[in-house]
Parts: C-alpha cells; sequence; structure tokens
C-alpha cells in the first residue's frame, strides 16, 4: 500500500491535461496491485488466489511501464525513477515467492484417488 500511496502523491504533481490520460492509467494501475491480492486472499480456492495474484503482478508490470514513461517525458525526477522501480522489483519478487508456494501446496494435496496404487486395479489380460 506505501507504493500506491507514494504514486498517487507522485501523479498529483503530473500536468493537469494528463488527468485521464496517464495519471489516471498510473492509478487505476497501482491500485489494482494490493486489490487483487486482497480479493484474492477473500476468494476460497488456491487457484483462484493465484489468478488474483497474476492480476497483481500483470499490473504492477503496467506500473512500471508507466512510471519509466512518465519519467521519460520529465513528469517528475529521474532520480525517483530507481527507488520506484526497486519497490516494483520488490513486490514482484513477493507476489512471485506466494505463486510458488502456492503451486508446491497446491501440488502436495492428492485427492483420494491419487492415493489409490495402480496395483488395486486389475490388469486386462491381453
Amino acid at each position: 500500500m506505501s507504493l500506491a500511496r507514494e504514486v498517487y502523491e507522485l501523479t498529483s504533481q503530473f500536468p493537469r491535461n494528463e488527468i485521464f490520460g496517464l495519471t489516471g492509467q498510473l492509478r487505476r494501475a497501482i491500485i489494482s496491485v494490493p486489490s487483487n491480492i486482497a480479493e484474492g486472499h477473500g476468494r476460497l480456492s488456491d487457484k483462484s488466489f493465484a489468478v488474483f495474484l497474476g492480476q497483481a503482478r500483470g499490473s504492477l508490470f503496467e506500473v512500471e511501464t508507466q512510471l519509466e514513461l512518465a519519467s521519460s517525458l520529465g513528469y517528475f525526477p529521474a532520480d525517483k525513477l530507481p527507488a520506484l522501480l526497486d519497490k516494483c522489483e520488490t513486490i514482484t519478487r513477493m507476489l512471485n515467492a506466494l505463486l510458488k508456494t502456492l503451486r508446491l501446496e497446491t501440488r502436495q494435496r492428492t485427492s483420494p484417488a491419487d492415493k489409490i496404487s495402480p496395483d488395486q486395479f486389475p490388469r486386462p489380460g491381453f
């Protein structure tokens, strides 16, 4: 949430003519990150949660791209960009780790059908 707050503060300095352009797009993308994490966490399955984490990750990549564009257009000092991108990278690593954990947990869970040994069934006599 701190990155979202920081981006909101940063975009308040953007030119007025960008309010419906880059400002709005950047704000929608950054708020989508914690919102998708929260919504996914509220879902009833790890698979659903993973989908929302993937959406959050995609929104974060949008934010990185839009921050680079805004910086290149001179909408904020270029020396602020590396710290912002570092924060995006940190969040990306956290999302990747969480996604990896969800995948591992899902693989470790087995359904009752998975516990049946193939030896329990007779082989067809061909």
